[in-house]
């Protein structure tokens, strides 16, 4: 008897086991069935889309209770459980609601996995390709200014070297990511904000504050995550923008992409190919640039491929090719102009992980690599106005060859089960290689970094409102490297080992308001940074950056604390957030114009730490959408100080003129902002007005007379964008959209620019163009 029990519930199990059912669905709007809905069977990787009645079905589903994640570009992720019966069909309505502020977006900077961004602890920002289009942003760092607490300036007349500040701080404090790798080197980041086309990008996640307990150094400020493109639907587009710069230069914008995905999503492949051609643009007509002249080209793909529901592989790579150049006298060799700073990039990055789903979605183990190499040909001199024997061989022998490469690697465990707990560990290797040199200034940086960085973290659903997280990541940074420049050399071998912990909270403390809080410690290792890699020019003469013997480590103590409301009724949503932050530096990095000059003219500046500093100010942001409108807003009050004052400039020796201090950051304004508003009629039409503000900041000039730095205070500047936009349907499956503008409507734009060969180079604020009108078109098979 014993026996057959026994048998009859192996016979039983073993029939349950391939007991199958199906779901058949559809998913609607308030209007009407939604064509293009992505559905995914929950812990899997197994999904589909909506047909053109919004339909979708999945068959040999097992029995049981099956999780179903509904989601759509610009709609609320929805949620539903249906139960599966043996040989039966289950059928399911879903209805989804617009998201036009993206409240429910899935993020992943947050914790290095997927969250929905309300329920995360550590709060994050998104930039979408609506934001990115309305305010005509063509690349990553025209798109950076649409977030509070970020500013994107412009630090060289001669190349165009563009950089971020986060919170008040810096360019290498934040940690720029592709894909959550840091492969965005100190090289890669000189020009790479305005390399990187929005084409190639999905969204942009911004973490404001320490973040180095999870992505290692340099994430001081915070991180800013790029998201590339993922092929979700069958999709092409043909895009052409034109745009006049003051009437005087012409910058042509053309780019393809399109994306092919099996109907069961089981594979699919994206790709995309822009041309830009931009002439040079001279606000003063002194016969030198203020905007460099720019050719560049870029292709991408990126490609998944699930081999089962729990397996799933992404390759991505893309090539970027650059030309740029300014100074003057553009159509001649640059040894034969005043002052030439010309560039040629050749950057090849890409990246594979492997994302293995275990324990019914419990348990995620993913392994990844990514690689970045650059090779740049450079030229940094000329004539510099004076035509004797010394000059003209300078110039002849002032170009140079940069080669960089940049590794990651890793593994990552992550353990989720949608209860209390949640934890994530990993390890991950990274591996920078910069060789720089012009062998005409004897200017050589061979740097080598590498930091193995051990990580884990623990997120605790304490009740139903309150939410914990802590994590901290163990650092083991070695640093080799060669700096000389003239007659001088520097070296250092340095290895560190950090602790970054970080803790934060999410507490609710309504359905609408959230309080969050934490703190974090971050560092940077004594390296070669983005400034130290661009050289400008002063005087006449190449203007170089050294680090100085013992350059120690710099940490940071940050602290943040925000109130967020947020609330979503039919169509309409509003969010308000009020976020306070507070920066400790200990030994920051700082830049002294030495006054000095080598043999050959060259002038030097050194990198130093300084006594200690910190940044401290509020992020306010107030968005708000209906069906027809969208109003977005970001202001920033704020303040940089050195705890001593620091010096700027110092002259050598018995050298002419005086020592300049200051406590306060230079280039940072203590007040900026933006506002964008857009309103879409029922006829097709879009009609936007995008604003970004910069209020007043010190700015350091050396005066071409007695080269004796001194500290200007500029005015506020107010850059404005309108655009007009309409959608033609030519078709079910063909669309045209024709849209024109204006950039810097008021025409707010620097008005004392320096002149001649022996101008400041790095004497350049505010917005980076004057007064330009553009026109675009757009054609391709979806809305």
């Amino acid at each position: 008897m014993r026996c057959l029990l026994l048998s009859s519930c192996l016979v039983f199990c073993y029939l349950s086991s391939f007991a199958q059912g199906s779901i058949v669905g559809i998913v609607k709007d308030f209007e009407g069935p939604l064509q293009s809905a992505v559905v995914v069977v929950g812990n899997t990787n197994r999904a589909t889309v909506t047909n053109e009645h919004g339909r979708f079905i999945f068959e040999d589903l097992p029995v049981g209770v099956v999780r179903l994640v509904v989601s759509f570009v610009g709609y609320k992720n929805e949620v539903v459980e249906v139960t599966v019966e043996n040989d039966k069909t289950a059928t399911v309505e879903v209805h989804v609601i617009p998201d036009v502020l993206g409240l429910d977006d899935v993020v992943v900077s947050a914790s290095r996995y997927e969250q929905n961004r309300r329920e995360a602890p550590v709060r994050v920002d998104v930039i979408g390709q609506k934001t990115l289009n309305l305010t005509q942003s063509v690349n990553l760092a025209e798109g950076l200014n649409f977030q509070p607490g970020l500013r994107v300036e412009t630090n060289c007349q001669n190349c165009g070297f563009t950089q971020v500040r986060m919170n008040g701080l810096e360019g290498p404090y934040t940690q720029v990511l592709v894909n959550s790798r840091p492969v965005f080197s100190a090289l890669v980041g000189v020009y790479g904000l305005e390399q990187i086309p929005v084409y190639m990008i999905d969204r942009i996640e911004v973490v404001k504050g320490g973040g180095s307990a999870l992505y290692g150094s340099n994430a001081i400020a915070g991180t800013i995550n790029i998201i590339t493109k993922e092929p979700v639907l069958n999709t092409w587009e043909v895009k052409s923008n034109y745009a006049s710069i003051d009437g005087q230069s012409n910058d042509f914008n053309h780019t393809i992409n399109g994306a092919y995905v099996a109907n069961d999503l089981a594979y699919g492949i994206s790709g995309f190919a822009s041309l830009r051609n931009r002439e040079s643009y001279d606000a003063n007509g002194d016969g030198f640039t203020e905007m460099v002249e720019l050719e560049s080209a870029s292709v991408g793909t990126k490609f998944f491929y699930k081999p089962r529901p729990s397996t799933k592989l992404t390759l991505d790579a893309s090539l970027i090719d650059e030309y740029r150049r300014g100074g003057n006298l553009l159509s001649l060799p640059p040894e034969y102009t005043d002052i030439t700073e010309q560039l040629d990039h050749n950057i090849v990055m890409g990246g594979l992980n492997v994302d293995q789903i275990l324990n019914d979605g419990i348990d995620k183990l993913s392994l990844y690599g990514s690689i970045q190499h650059t090779d740049r040909d450079s030229y940094y001199g000329g004539l510099g106005g004076s035509y004797t024997a010394q000059d003209s061989l300078l110039a002849a022998n002032a170009y140079g060859e940069t080669t960089d490469q940049a590794l990651v690697s890793g593994v990552q465990w992550s353990h989720a089960n949608g209860g209390t707990h949640a934890f994530i560990s990993g390890v991950e290797l990274q591996h920078n290689t910069t060789d720089d040199r012009i062998p005409g200034y004897n200017r050589i940086v061979d740097q080598q970094v590498t930091n193995l960085g051990a990580f884990i973290q623990w997120e605790w659903q304490t009740n139903d409102r309150l939410k914990l997280l802590s994590g901290v990541r163990f650092d083991q940074s070695k640093v080799s490297g060669l700096y000389e420049l003239g007659d001088i050399s520097r070296s250092i071998e340095n290895k560190l080992s950090v602790l970054s912990p970080r803790f934060t909270m999410l507490y609710d403390l309504s359905q609408n308001w959230q309080f969050r809080g934490g703190y974090a410690r971050g560092f940077r290792a004594p390296q070669a940074f983005n400034e130290d890699l661009h050289i400008s020019s002063a005087g006449g003469e190449p203007l170089f950056v050294i680090i100085s013997d013992g350059l120690d480590k710099e940490t940071s103590d940050a602290f943040t604390g925000s109130f967020s409301y947020t609330q979503t009724e039919a169509s309409n949503q509003i969010s308000l957030v009020i976020e306070g932050f507070y920066n400790r530096l200990n030994n920051p990095f700082v830049l002294v114009n030495t006054g000095s000059q080598l043999p050959n003219g060259s002038l030097v500046e050194e990198v130093r730490n300084g006594e200690g500093a910190y940044v401290t100010g509020v992020n306010l942001e107030l968005n708000y959408a209906t069906q027809s409108w969208t109003y977005q807003s970001g202001f920033t009050l704020q303040q940089s100080r050195y705890v001593e004052e620091q010096v700027l400039f110092e002259p050598e020796g018995s050298a002419e003129g005086s020592t300049v201090v200051s406590d306060e950051f230079m280039r940072m304004p203590n007040h900026y902002g933006f506002f964008n508003v857009s309103y879409s009629t029922e006829k097709d039409w879009q009609f936007s007005f995008a604003n970004v503000l910069t209020g007043p900041m010190k700015v350091p000039e050396i005066l071409q007379s007695t080269g004796q730095m001194v500290i200007r205070n500029s005015d506020w500047f107010w850059d404005s964008t309108i655009k007009v936009a309409h959608h033609f349907h030519l078709g079910s499956k063909l669309h045209l959209e024709a849209s024109a503008g204006v950039q810097n409507l008021w025409n707010s734009y620097q008005s004392d620019f320096q002149t001649g060969p022996t101008r400041d180079s790095d004497y350049i604020y505010g917005p980076g163009r004057p007064r330009t009108y553009f026109v675009g078109l757009k054609i391709g098979n979806r809305d």
